[in-house]
C-alpha cells in the first residue's frame, strides 16, 4: 500500500510539472533586431550622365509607399481637407507632394534627397530627405505650404511655411533642437530653387518642426538652412545645431 501512495504522489507531481514545462517560452538569445532595408533606393540616383536621378520612376516603386507608411507615422493638420475629423495620413501627403517629378540627389554616399511637387499647383513642394548610414535610418519629410491669407503664389511678396516631419525626435528639450548639418544643407538647396516658369524664391516667413509624437515647435526658418532675402525669422526660436 505504501508503494503505491508513493507511486500515485510521482504520477501527481509530474502531471503538475508537465504543463510548465511544455509551456514555457523558448528565448533565442542569438536573435538580433533587423536592419531596416532602405538600400533599394540607391538605384534611383543619379548616374552619369544622368544629373536629376529618376524621381518618377522612385515614386512609382512598389517599396515606396509601405517605406513612406514604416517611417511616416507622426500626424499631419496643415495639408488636405479633414474627414469625419480626421486629416490626410503623412505617407499620403508626403506622396501627394512628390507626384510630380523633381529630382534624386545623392551626398556624400550617404545622403539621399527626393523633390517633387503637388500636381497642378508647384507652388506645394515636397522634400523626402533619407540618412542611409546604420541601422535605424533618419528620415525626414519636408513640404513648402502657401499661407493663403496672403497674396496669390505669382507675387513674389506670397509667403510660405515650412513643415518639417523626421520620423526620430530633433528636440532634445522644448529649447533645443539638433539637426543634422546635411539636411539643413539638403533643406538649403532646395528652398532656394526658383519656381518652375517664374523664378520666384519662395519667401518661407515660418517653420514648424513636428515631433513623431505630433507635437510642434516653431523655429526660425533660417535655422534650417532658409537663405531667402524676404525671410522673417522669429528671434525668440531656438536655433539648430548639428548633430554629431
Amino acid at each position: 500500500m505504501r508503494r503505491l501512495l508513493q507511486f500515485a504522489a510521482a504520477l501527481l507531481f509530474m502531471a503538475i510539472l508537465a504543463p510548465a514545462q511544455i509551456h514555457s517560452p523558448q528565448i533565442n538569445k542569438k536573435e538580433k533586431p533587423q536592419r531596416e532595408n532602405v538600400e533599394w533606393l540607391w538605384q534611383y540616383t543619379p548616374a552619369p550622365p544622368d544629373t536629376n536621378g529618376r524621381e518618377n520612376d522612385l515614386v512609382q516603386d512598389p517599396h515606396f509607399a509601405p517605406f513612406l507608411e514604416q517611417f511616416l507615422t507622426a500626424p499631419q493638420t496643415f495639408w488636405g481637407v479633414p474627414i469625419n475629423g480626421r486629416y490626410r495620413s503623412l505617407p499620403n501627403t508626403a506622396l501627394d507632394h512628390l507626384t510630380v517629378p523633381d529630382k534624386v540627389i545623392a551626398d556624400d554616399n550617404r545622403y539621399i534627397s527626393i523633390t517633387g511637387c503637388v500636381v497642378h499647383f508647384c507652388p506645394a513642394r515636397g522634400l523626402l530627405w533619407v540618412d542611409l548610414n546604420g541601422s535605424h535610418h533618419l528620415v525626414v519629410f519636408a513640404a513648402i505650404d502657401w499661407i493663403k491669407e496672403g497674396h496669390p503664389t505669382a507675387d513674389p511678396a506670397a509667403e510660405y511655411t515650412l513643415w518639417l516631419f523626421p520620423n526620430q525626435p530633433l528636440s532634445a528639450t522644448g529649447t533645443v533642437v539638433h539637426a543634422p548639418l546635411a539636411l539643413t544643407k539638403a533643406i538649403a538647396r532646395w528652398t532656394a530653387k526658383p519656381l518652375p516658369g517664374s523664378g520666384i524664391v519662395q519667401n518661407i516667413t515660418h517653420a514648424i518642426l513636428v515631433d513623431p509624437d505630433g507635437t510642434p515647435h516653431e523655429i526660425a526658418p533660417s535655422a534650417l538652412g532658409v537663405t531667402s532675402p524676404t525671410s522673417h525669422a522669429d528671434t525668440e526660436a531656438a536655433p539648430l545645431k548639428p548633430r554629431e
